[in-house]
C-alpha cells in the first residue's frame, strides 16, 4: 500500500452513512455475502466449535440474523459511544464462550487470530459479492473498505495487527488460511446441509407452514448450491463439497439478479426494516401489523390451496398461534422443551442453552455489565438446580424425556431470581414496582409489545409469577414468546 493510498483511507470517514460499508448494507448481494462469510467462519476448526456449542443460529436462526445485523449497525454507525458500548458487549459475550471440540482442540472466543478471521470473511465476502455480480471494486474503493474493517477489528481488540496491514498482504493471509486452516467441520454442514433444508419460517410466515414448507423445498437447495460454489475453490477440494452440475451459472445469476437493485430508487430496500417485519409475530402491535396481518392471511389462503394440489408430509413447521384474545395457552412439555429450553437445537438442554437465554435478555434489554453479570449468574444458578433435579443419568445435560418427567422441578428458588434480577433490570427508579412507563419500555424495548397494566403498576410478585408460568413451562405468554420462542 503507498503512502497516498493510506492517507486517503485514513482521511476518508470510515464509519458512517459514506462509508463503503454502508453503501453495501442494504443491499440484497449481502444477504448472500453473509451466508457465505458465515460458512467460511464456520469452516475454521476454532469458530466451528464455538458455535456447534453456543450458538442458536439452528434453532433461531431469524433472531441470530437481525442480532447481527444490528451490531454491525452499531458497530460501524457514526456514534463513538455506542460502537464502545457494542464492542464491550460483544467482548463480554465472547469472553463466556470457550471449551473444547470433538477432537479435544480448545476453543476461546476471545482468540485474537479467531476474531481477526471472522472479520476478514466479512470483508473478502464483499469484495467477492462485488465481483460476482459483474461490478468489481477499483482499487481504491478496495483500500478503503479494508481500513474500514481493520478499524472495525480494532475496535473489539483494541488493534488490527492480527489483520494485516497492506492489502496485498492480506490476500495472501486469506489464501494461506484457507489452504492450511479451515476444514470440513460440523458447523459448516450444518449450515449447507441441514439449516437450508430445515430452516423454520420467520414469525410474519409461521401461519402458513405448508406454503413456507414449498418454498423452502426448492430455495433451501439452491441456497445451498449458490454457496458451495461461491466459495474458494482450495476449500472446496479439500472438504469434498459436492457441487452440483450448473452450479457456477446458478450462483452467478443469483448475484447478477440481486446486483441489478442498483437500479432502484435510493431508500426502496431497507435490511433493517425488512429484518424486523419479517420479526413481527401474531397479535404483534407494530404500526406495521395490519398489513401483515393482510398479508398473513393471504398467504393462508395460499398455503391452503398448494395444500390441496401437492400435500407435503412430514414437517410441516409450527402449529398455530396461541389465540391472540387471550394471549396465553396450554403448551405441552415437549413443545416448550424444543421451542424455549433448547436454544441450539441439539436435542438436550445444557448450560449454552441457558446462557443464550441470558444472552438474548442482555442483548434485548441493553443491559451494563453489572446487570448483565447477575442475570448470567441466576441463569447459572437455575442451570445447577435444573442439573440437580433432572439429569438422572449423570450425562451432564437433560433430555427431552428427563425434562418432561419433573416438569414440575423447573419453577425453583433460582428462576424465581431470575425473574427478580429482570424486574430490577426493569424497575430503573428502585420504587420496588414497576410503573406503566417502564413496562412500556420493556415490553417496547426486548419484546416488541406495548402491553399496559389495567392498574397502572407492575408489582414484583406479579411480575415473577407471569415469567415464572412461561418459563416453567405452564403456559404460552404473548410477551415473552416472541423473544425466546420465536425463530
Amino acid at each position: 500500500m503507498t503512502t497516498e493510498t493510506t492517507d486517503t483511507a485514513v482521511e476518508a470517514p470510515l464509519f458512517g452513512p459514506e462509508s463503503e460499508f454502508s453503501a453495501l448494507f442494504d443491499d440484497p448481494r449481502w444477504a448472500l455475502a453473509m451466508i457465505r462469510a458465515t460458512v467460511l467462519e464456520a469452516a475454521h476448526p476454532q469458530i466451528g466449535a464455538a458455535l456447534v456449542d453456543n450458538s442458536t443460529f439452528v434453532a433461531h436462526p431469524w433472531r441470530r440474523l437481525r442480532n447481527t445485523f444490528l451490531s454491525m449497525r452499531r458497530m460501524f454507525g457514526t456514534d463513538v459511544a455506542e460502537r464502545e458500548r457494542e464492542a464491550a458487549r460483544l467482548n463480554r459475550l465472547h469472553a463466556r464462550m470457550s471449551g473444547s471440540d470433538s477432537r479435544g482442540r480448545a476453543y476461546d472466543a476471545m482468540d485474537r487470530a479467531t476474531r481477526a478471521w471472522v472479520v476478514a470473511t466479512l470483508f473478502e465476502s464483499a469484495v467477492t459479492m462485488c465481483r460476482l455480480s459483474g461490478q468489481p471494486l477499483d482499487q481504491d474503493t478496495m483500500e478503503r473498505m479494508y481500513a474500514e474493517y481493520r478499524t472495525f477489528l480494532a475496535a473489539l481488540d483494541g488493534d488490527a495487527a492480527e489483520l494485516p496491514e497492506d492489502l496485498n498482504d492480506f490476500w495472501r493471509y486469506f489464501d494461506r488460511v484457507v489452504e492450511n486452516k479451515l476444514e470440513n467441520t460440523e458447523a459448516a454442514r450444518v449450515i449447507l446441509y441441514r439449516l437450508f433444508d430445515h430452516l423454520p419460517a420467520p414469525a410474519l410466515l409461521a401461519g402458513a407452514p405448508t406454503l413456507w414448507a414449498a418454498g423452502r423445498a426448492v430455495a433451501g437447495p439452491l441456497l445451498g448450491a449458490i454457496t458451495v460454489a461461491s466459495l474458494p475453490e482450495p476449500y472446496r477440494r479439500r472438504a469434498g463439497l459436492p457441487e452440483m452440475p450448473g452450479a457456477q451459472t446458478l450462483m452467478q445469476g443469483a448475484y447478477l439478479t440481486a446486483g441489478l437493485a442498483r437500479f432502484l430508487p435510493d431508500g426502496w430496500i431497507s435490511a433493517e426494516s425488512i429484518i424486523e417485519v419479517l420479526s413481527l409475530s401474531p397479535g404483534s402491535d407494530d404500526p406495521r401489523a395490519r398489513t401483515v396481518a393482510a398479508l398473513r392471511a393471504r398467504m393462508k389462503r395460499a398455503s391452503a390451496l398448494i395444500r390441496l394440489l401437492t400435500p407435503l408430509g412430514g414437517d410441516a413447521g409450527p402449529g398455530p398461534a396461541p389465540s391472540a384474545g387471550t394471549g396465553e395457552g396450554r403448551r405441552s412439555a415437549g413443545e416448550f422443551f424444543r421451542h424455549v429450553l433448547d436454544q441450539t437445537g441439539d436435542g438436550y438442554l445444557d448450560w449454552p442453552d441457558l446462557a443464550a437465554l441470558a444472552r438474548e435478555l442482555s442483548t434485548r434489554l441493553d443491559l451494563d455489565e453489572p446487570e448483565e453479570t447477575r442475570l448470567y449468574d441466576a441463569f447459572a444458578a437455575w442451570w445447577r438446580e435444573l442439573q440437580a433435579a433432572l439429569d438422572t443419568d449423570g450425562d451432564g445435560r437433560v433430555s427431552a424425556d428427563e425434562y418432561a418427567a419433573a416438569v414440575p422441578s423447573l419453577a425453583g428458588p433460582a428462576l424465581i431470581r431470575v425473574a427478580e434480577v429482570l424486574f430490577d433490570a426493569t424497575d430503573k427508579d428502585g420504587s420496588g414496582s414497576i410503573d406503566a412507563d417502564e413496562h412500556r419500555t420493556l415490553f417496547r424495548t426486548a419484546f416488541h409489545r406495548d402491553l399496559n397494566p389495567t392498574d397502572g403498576a407492575y408489582g414484583r410478585s406479579t411480575f415473577v409469577g407471569d415469567f415464572l408460568s412461561f418459563m416453567s413451562g405452564r403456559r404460552t405468554s404473548t410477551p415473552y414468546d416472541p423473544l425466546l420462542a420465536d425463530a
